[in-house]
């Protein structure tokens, strides 16, 4: 069976975005599919039409969409549909699965109607709540309205739809969606990846001066929905039971400056380091370096409705994993048992919760292990990925409707989508 992803970018790009593609990518050809993906004109990497990258085969969709807000997502799905059908053509794939924003959704729609093929279209979050979460949009604004409605036109459209966990599903199925279409592929971590723990680095350590002391420590990029406010407000408090207690700050972002001044403001600001970014292949040292991972996520809609990626990976490192109660933790932490949540948005709530978890590090080795076994039986993309597969027969084998979609750009030009932030960035992180 071949499956071409439609894409609104991949690697050799480095994003929350990226790397869950390029799991699926690579689950799938385990599993003995041909698989290729196709992006579109978002894609910003320099490189040739059709590229290896990390042993994935990935082709362009090339031109430039000019023109008014609007106008120009419109060029940009038609430039991208066109290049999708001419690919198909050659290759002959027998499922478009699309992966969200909703544009490439909507390229994979008007391709998947002049080819007679399936489409199958994959939300891992709507991006509208995504842009608010990030600082770039307004709940109920006219341009979040508008997201909202192209994004039920391609799920009213598409012949199957997956989204990342439950939050996402109940809330199509609340906007009325017939719940029988809409599957779940949650996040997963690759455990020939993360599977096994890398040992402390003593000399990492020693560059940030983390020799002595718990570290608490979280590795993800800096948007405000993480709450990392609250951690370094946290950190205070923290210490006040626990002195030699250090937090380190993995990554970077939107709001890296104004957390830098707020750590350098803080009467713990000695005992607060920021790594910058670090390349992608060292991440698992820095993981070695932390005690607990934290995920202070505030209280959204959008940290309500989607599970992050982020402490999926913790968990396979043998980590201890903290994180706000939010619903989209929720979905992945058992308290107790696989990790412990807190209050969000409540930096002492924080504190309390850290300072009961280092006063009882000798119940550490159980949850590790809990945690572990919940990643490899629920979590591992080399089962995840299969759900997919019933979903492809299913619709190879069945009438479909095929007609081409009504030019209902009314609500599609709904996408005023200048990007809004990769919601997978954070959310998949």
């Amino acid at each position: 069976m071949r499956v071409l992803h439609v894409l609104d970018h991949s690697l050799p790009l480095h994003s929350g975005y990226a790397f869950r593609t390029k799991a699926i990518l690579r689950a799938q050809a385990h599993d003995g599919l041909d698989v290729r993906g196709i992006t579109s004109l978002r894609h910003s990497a320099e490189g040739p039409d059709d590229e290896i990258c990390e042993g994935l085969r990935f082709h362009r969709s090339r031109g430039v969409a000019g023109g008014p807000p609007g106008l120009r997502e419109w060029h940009e799905v038609r430039t991208h549909a066109n290049a999708i059908v001419a690919l198909a053509q050659e290759w002959r794939p027998d499922v478009l699965h699309a992966h969200s924003p909703a544009l490439a959704g909507l390229a994979a729609i008007r391709a998947g109607a002049k080819l007679g093929i399936p489409v199958v279209y994959e939300i891992r979050a709507f991006w509208e709540d995504a842009a608010v979460g990030n600082g770039t949009g307004r709940e109920g604004s006219v341009k979040y309205r508008l997201t909202r409605a192209l994004e039920n036109h391609v799920v009213a459209r598409a012949d199957a739809v997956f989204t990342i966990c439950e939050g996402l599903r109940a809330d199509l199925v609340a906007r009325g969606f017939a719940p029988g279409k809409i599957g779940i592929s949650p996040n997963a971590v690759d455990l020939t990846q993360f599977g096994k723990p890398v040992p402390r680095d003593p000399e990492l350590a020693a560059r940030f001066g983390l020799s002595e002391g718990p570290v608490i420590g979280f590795i993800g990029s800096f948007y405000p929905y993480e709450g990392l406010d609250d951690l370094i407000a946290a950190l205070p408090l923290l210490r006040e039971h626990q002195p030699q207690a250090k937090l380190l700050l993995v990554g970077g972002g939107p709001q890296d400056e104004d957390l830098r001044a707020q750590a350098a403001a803080s009467t713990a600001s000695d005992a607060i380091i920021f790594t910058g970014r670090v390349p992608h292949a060292e991440v698992e040292d820095y993981y070695s370096l932390i005690d607990i991972l934290a995920y202070p996520r505030k209280a959204s809609r959008l940290t309500d409705l989607v599970t992050p990626l982020k402490p999926l990976e913790a968990m396979a490192q043998g980590r201890i994993v903290a994180a706000s109660d939010v619903g989209g933790h929720r979905e992945l932490i058992d308290h107790g048992e696989t990790g412990v949540l807190f209050p969000a948005d409540d930096p002492q709530g924080i504190a309390n919760a850290l300072t009961d978890m280092l006063d009882e590090r000798d119940e550490w080795p159980a949850m590790r292990e809990r945690a572990r076994d919940y990643i490899a039986i629920e979590r591992d993309w080399s089962s995840n990925s299969r759900r997919y597969r019933g979903v492809y027969h299913r619709l190879i084998g069945s009438e479909t409707d095929r007609s081409p979609e009504s030019e209902a750009w009314a609500a599609a030009k709904a996408s005023v989508h200048a990007r809004q932030g990769d919601p997978d960035e954070g959310m998949a992180r």
